[in-house]
């Protein structure tokens, strides 16, 4: 998995690596975070380098510091950036297959919805509609079908 680093997105993580480099203590972590910053300022990463900015954006964007430092605009960028990684990417296509199963409920009457906080960052939602039931599991990893029937 290689990705292109520009622009916007490209200042967004060299920033963010930095910033985390510089906060780590560890010196194997610190190695990694070394070799990222470098492959930013390059503009291409990939590897493992590619797994720890998936981390890395993971974290400042959850906690509101990539909005934060960068605006709007950059965590625009650095959301964009993280679809292309593995990760991300995961996450899109189990938000498509989903999408493509929920389609069977277009035209149904709407009987009923739920939602429930399962645990923390996790969530159902279930819905029922001309007595077809599901029940759709929203978390870190991604949106599934958690259970189907009439």
């Amino acid at each position: 998995m290689r990705v292109e680093l520009k622009g916007e997105a490209r200042e967004v993580v060299l920033a963010e690596a930095q910033s985390v480099l510089a906060m780590a203590r560890d010196d194997e972590v610190r190695g990694r975070l070394g070799e990222l910053v470098a492959a930013a300022e390059e503009g291409t990463v990939d590897g493992d380098a590619a797994e720890l900015l998936e981390s890395v954006l993971e974290l400042g964007l959850q906690a509101g510091r990539i909005r934060a430092y960068y605006g709007p605009g950059g965590e625009q960028a650095a959301l964009a950036t993280l679809r292309k990684l593995p990760r991300g990417r995961e996450r899109a296509e189990s938000a498509r297959e989903v999408s493509t199963a929920l389609q069977a409920l277009v035209g149904k009457s709407l009987e009923g919805v739920a939602i429930a906080a399962v645990a923390p960052g996790v969530f159902t939602v279930s819905l029922n509609a001309d007595g077809f039931e599901t029940s759709v599991r929203l978390d870190a990893s991604g949106v599934r079908l958690a259970s189907v029937g009439t």
